[in-house]
């Protein structure tokens, strides 16, 4: 514990969720997880389908926990035991989050969208941590338990609140929403994404849209003016009450306009304009769907009341995240490969802007373009259609060598033609030796696919490669 202010005292976390707590504690932090909290958490013990926290109440707080929040007593605990107890744990959790942000005096940003939302969401907390407190989501605490967590865990000082929100049903975001209250809320895009949920793209659209639900007339809607469903998100805002909405993209209609994004193995520089405004900034990531999403972030920060010059700043420094983006050197023989890991997840849209990546990106001496792609999931009917359809932009991107793992995945070698160098295997277990086998060096390797297509076996089998320490070639 520290002089500071805690985050929670038993007080108020009783008076929040309508318990009753047992001790004096204070708590520093929320978690749900025992295997990761941390000294002076509170502890919340959630029930899912295949757990209850309640087993692991006595191992959070030999672990450090100030507090474990209850709704059953666990048989294995002392008497003295610090808890709140309430009649339903998640219940808690969410009064939680919404009272984290009701005291909060925060200017809050919500982000969604099919592609892309995460990375946006670290953007945006990066470039406002420059310039004031900020809480955001970790990782991707995006849905009906990350939400509230991170609410929960929302500081009293913080200046700003940056929050991601996901879904892959429709009505999942309109309660988070409710809970986050946004005074900006930023869709990345609208693309073929959980279609195994939804009946057209209209209907993902839609679902997007209840982003806006939780704000009021003085809220920013910020959307891809690029993006086709641009004008029904504009209209739904509008219906809600929105009163301002910014477009960003390459449209020359967009309000944050995408001018020029010059690429280069180290990141790209980047061109715009914002609000009539032209300005110059540059990225640690290549590819310009990220210079795309970068004009997001900006419109963001302004919204929010942020520096724009100084968010622009901070862009340089925002490093990607493991499995989205993020490069790595990899000594071999008398030179290296470089590993681009983008294990964590894939869209039609997100494997489209990979490849494209990758084509603007130079090979070492006698290296190639190399792509490793597992299996994109939750696409519906269409889903075959949806993976034989990269065949075309690899072509077009004159990549080398397409090495392929998974059911689906096998549409997509069906319609690889010659010259490209071709492989397909049934898991991405059987893959990884054949990619690690195959590379030489100068080579650039992608790897993607969706997260249960488990293309991080890949990854790790170019990363054992290395003769020297591994070190990510952009931190």
């Amino acid at each position: 514990m520290t002089d500071a202010a805690p985050l929670w005292t038993a007080r108020e976390a009783a008076a929040a969720t309508g318990g009753l707590a047992t001790g004096g504690w204070r708590a520093d932090g929320v978690s749900i997880d025992s295997r990761t909290v941390a000294r002076g958490d509170l502890f919340i013990a959630l029930k899912g389908p295949s757990f209850d926290g309640h087993d692991f109440v006595g191992g959070a707080l030999k672990a450090g926990a100030a507090a474990a929040v209850i709704d059953r007593l666990p048989e294995d605990l002392p008497s003295t035991a610090p808890l709140l107890r309430v009649a339903d744990t998640m219940a808690a959790l969410e009064a939680l989050g919404r009272i984290g942000r009701t005291r909060s005096v925060a200017r809050v940003c919500a982000v969604t969208g099919s592609v892309g939302k995460t990375g946006t969401k670290e953007a945006l907390a990066a470039a406002l941590r420059a310039q004031g407190g900020t809480a955001a989501s970790t990782g991707s605490l995006n849905n009906h338990w990350g939400v509230p967590l991170s609410l929960a865990r929302m500081p009293h000082t913080a200046a700003f609140g940056v929050f991601e929100v996901g879904m892959n049903h429709p009505g999942e975001i309109t309660p988070l929403s409710g809970m986050i209250r946004p005074h900006v809320a930023v869709i990345t895009t609208v693309e073929p994404a959980h279609l195994g949920h939804f009946d057209s793209l209209e209907a993902v659209a839609d679902a997007k849209a209840e982003i806006f639900d939780g704000m009021d007339g003085d809220g920013c809607a910020v959307l891809n003016r690029d993006n086709p469903f641009f004008d029904r998100l504009a209209e739904a805002a509008r219906r809600r009450g929105i009163g301002r909405i910014v477009g960003f993209g390459e449209a020359a209609s967009a309000e944050a306009r995408l001018l020029e994004a010059e690429p280069d193995n180290a990141g790209s520089r980047v061109r715009a304009v914002l609000a009539g405004r032209e300005i110059a900034y540059r990225l640690v990531q290549p590819g310009r769907h990220h210079a795309v999403n970068s004009l997001a972030v900006l419109a963001a920060a302004e919204a929010l009341g942020a520096d724009v010059a100084q968010a622009a700043e901070a862009l340089g420094g925002v490093a990607p995240l493991a499995g989205r983006g993020r490069r790595h050197a990899v000594a071999l023989g008398d030179g290296e490969i470089t590993v681009i890991d983008e294990s964590y997840n894939a869209s039609p849209a997100s494997m489209r802007a990979a490849i494209e990546t990758l084509a603007s990106l130079q090979p070492g001496p006698g290296g190639r373009r190399i792509v490793a792609l597992g299996d994109m999931r939750e696409l519906g009917d269409r889903s075959r259609d949806f993976h034989a359809g990269l065949a075309q932009p690899l072509a077009s991107a004159g990549i080398d060598a397409v090495f392929c793992a998974g059911t689906e995945m096998q549409a997509l070698f069906d319609a690889l033609t010659a010259p490209v160098e071709a492989a397909h295997a049934p898991d991405s277990t059987t893959l990884a030796p054949m990619v690690a086998r195959a590379v030489r060096p100068g080579d650039i390797v992608t790897v993607k696919g969706s997260l249960a297509s488990d293309m991080k076996r890949v990854v790790d089998a170019l990363l054992g490669l290395d003769t020297a320490p591994a070190k990510a070639a952009n931190g």
